[in-house]
């Protein structure tokens, strides 16, 4: 395999069509640079280039290997860029947006391993609609986004990081409340409170799917906050709500939350471009990945 600097020589003969010319662009003597086509030829073998008094034309040959050689360099020092840009880390930085859903438990927890791992790492962090997410990780605003069953984006990459088991929010008082799980089909009849589809479609499609999957079709309450602590129409008992197990947590004692039967999950997920990906980037999928090993997070539960 030749190396890369040879390379480099012949495109500029063949761009400039003059040893002369590429010499000085090179700032090598030309002679060198003869001895250097000249090799490269032998390696090859196969001319690449016609020479004559006055001109240098690229060969079939050549031009083949003027076009993907082109393409092969620039890989090259793309990959080169990358890599030394680990060195950057200590002045590298991160945005990170994320929604309500994932900063329960997720969110917080990845944040805290990132900062372990990477000390020097600058991340902002961002609370933001789901949407708001996806837009900011596709025009580059955001470096990332967390997010429950994001759209498919062709831009954007969704790295899987938690398989969140569901469960029912119900009053205390409610019939149900003293069982330790509830079969999704006893849920027969009762409201369910959720966010408007317009605000997340996945996750409002994956919602309705467990109830379907039972063979039910939910009556609808749709909630008038896109963020409510209190469970308030829940709380009384209005409805009850599908929601994960990281926001059991901090849930006001008048409540109650339920593992659902058949086991049910909701997939987090971390977008980010799938161009032009820079260390810090990298840094926190990898963290994404050893924080999701160690905390169980893609264990569908039984």
């Amino acid at each position: 395999m030749f190396e890369l600097r040879r390379l480099r020589y012949f495109l500029a003969v063949a761009e400039e069509r003059n040893f002369t010319r590429a010499a000085e662009r090179l700032h090598i003597a030309q002679p060198a640079l003869s001895r250097q086509i000249r090799q490269l030829e032998q390696e090859l073998g196969v001319r690449l280039l016609d020479r004559t008094t006055h001109s240098v034309e690229p060969t079939d040959a050549g031009l083949l290997l003027m076009e993907r050689g082109a393409e092969l360099c620039a890989e090259a020092d793309r990959l080169w860029r990358d890599v030394r840009g680990f060195a950057e880390t200590e002045r590298d930085a991160l945005t990170l947006g994320y929604s309500t859903s994932t900063g329960y438990g997720t969110a917080p927890a990845l944040l805290a391993d990132l900062a372990e791992r990477h000390p020097a790492l600058a991340v902002t962090t961002r609370l933001l609609t789901t949407a708001d997410i996806v837009a900011g990780v596709t025009d580059g605003t955001l470096d990332a986004g967390l997010v429950r069953c994001p759209p498919p984006t062709p831009e954007l990459v969704r790295t899987l990081v938690r398989l969140e088991p569901q469960g029912v929010l119900l009053p205390a008082a409610h019939p149900l409340a003293v069982r330790e799980s509830v079969e999704v089909a006893s849920l027969a009849g009762e409201r369910l409170l959720v966010h408007p589809r317009e605000a997340n479609p996945g996750h409002f499609d994956a919602i309705v799917g467990i109830f379907a999957g039972a063979g039910l079709e939910p009556q609808l309450l749709l909630r008038q906050l896109s963020f409510d602590a209190a469970h308030s129409p829940v709380l009384r008992g209005e409805a009850v709500s599908v929601i994960g197990e990281s926001a059991v947590e901090g849930l006001p004692g008048a409540l109650a939350w339920r593992r659902l039967r058949p086991a049910s999950t909701i997939e987090l997920h971390l977008l980010t471009r799938g161009s032009g990906r820079r260390p810090a980037v990298t840094h926190l999928l990898r963290t994404a990945s050893e924080t999701a090993r160690a905390q169980g997070w893609l264990h569908s539960p039984a």
